[in-house]
């Protein structure tokens, strides 16, 4: 009997093997222990980092407001997905496991997304809380009131889970035309969902998910920035608009942080662009792992009553003498 041709082998459907492949970091599959210390660094300085935030906000009351709420959420997040990527990250750099089990493959995309799509969610709620805040300052504390936030912070956790609990059921029972091979040393939803067959409905479906939340949520928040920028154009001083201003900027930081690298991405893929593996993994792992380590710090620099309250609990004799 002759070999199957490729195209042949293409139309073959077989259902989910028990394991996927992970490739690594091109060009470091030669010396995976030596990336390994950056990755432990990046991890437990995001660690420290949002593990303070969170404990700021949760011991001041005086920081008990809708702005630091949100902060607080973005802190869980940034946690989470820095700690759901670690395992084979981790399993890469230190035994150079290049196979995963298909469950804890889909077990890692499920969490993937639903950090990410969290951290989305967070983003587009400050917008919202700071666009509130200057265009109608006055109204503000009669629009976000606690149960506003409340209704808020469950909308996130529904979209969150709900939406994306389908995702790993869907691939598992979708039929697959491809080898098991993934492009990231991570298990990403499009990178699983494009080994399946053309006419799987269940890709359809978790592709309109993901890109629903990555897709809308930046634009209702450069929407909501639009709104900002002319509400600062009728204040009267530069001095009050900058002061305005000011308290945007670690939150659009942070948003041009997540979605740049995002985005990037997704023009690499849409368009072929012609990127080395590397450079192309490179910008996979800043996405994830730059605004869980750069959050903390952007906040603790730009807002100065985070920076005061953490002084105040690290050096309270000086600061009180201050």
């Amino acid at each position: 009997m002759s070999p199957l041709s490729a195209q042949e082998t293409s139309n073959i459907s077989t259902l989910m093997a028990p394991t996927f492949l992970l490739v690594g970091l091109p060009g470091l599959e030669a010396a995976p222990s030596w990336w390994s210390v950056p990755l432990i660094t990046i991890y437990l300085l995001s660690a420290f980092g949002n593990g303070t935030i969170l404990w700021i906000i949760a011991l001041e009351p005086t920081l008990h407001r809708p702005m630091y709420f949100f902060l607080f959420l973005l802190s869980v997040s940034d946690v989470g997905l820095a700690t759901v990527l670690m395992p084979t990250l981790l399993g890469l750099a230190f035994a150079d496991a290049h196979t995963v089990p298909a469950s804890a493959c889909l077990l890692q995309m499920f969490f993937i997304h639903v950090f990410s799509v969290m951290e989305s969610s967070v983003l587009l709620a400050m917008a919202f809380d700071r666009a509130v805040a200057i265009c109608r300052p006055l109204h503000y504390p009669v629009i976000l009131t606690n149960g506003v936030i409340s209704k808020i912070a469950v909308a996130i956790a529904f979209r969150c889970l709900s939406l994306h609990l389908p995702l790993p059921i869907l691939l598992a029972r979708m039929p697959y035309c491809r080898p098991q091979v993934l492009t990231h040393s991570y298990c990403l939803h499009p990178d699983m969902a494009r080994l399946a067959c053309p006419e799987a409905w269940g890709a359809v479906y978790s592709l309109v998910v993901v890109l629903s939340a990555m897709a809308l949520d930046p634009l209702l928040i450069f929407f909501s920035y639009g709104l900002i920028g002319r509400a600062l154009q009728g204040v009267g001083s530069a001095e009050d608009r900058w002061k305005a201003g000011q308290t945007c900027a670690a939150h659009l930081s942070a948003v041009l942080l997540f979605y740049i690298p995002m985005i990037l991405l997704a023009l690499i893929d849409r368009f072929k662009l012609p990127l080395p593996p590397p450079a192309h993994t490179l910008l996979s792992y800043v996405h994830f792992l730059l605004p869980p380590l750069m959050n903390p710090v952007l906040y603790s620099v730009k807002m100065k009553e985070i920076r005061e309250k953490i002084l105040k609990r690290l050096l309270p004799t000086k600061v009180g003498c201050a």
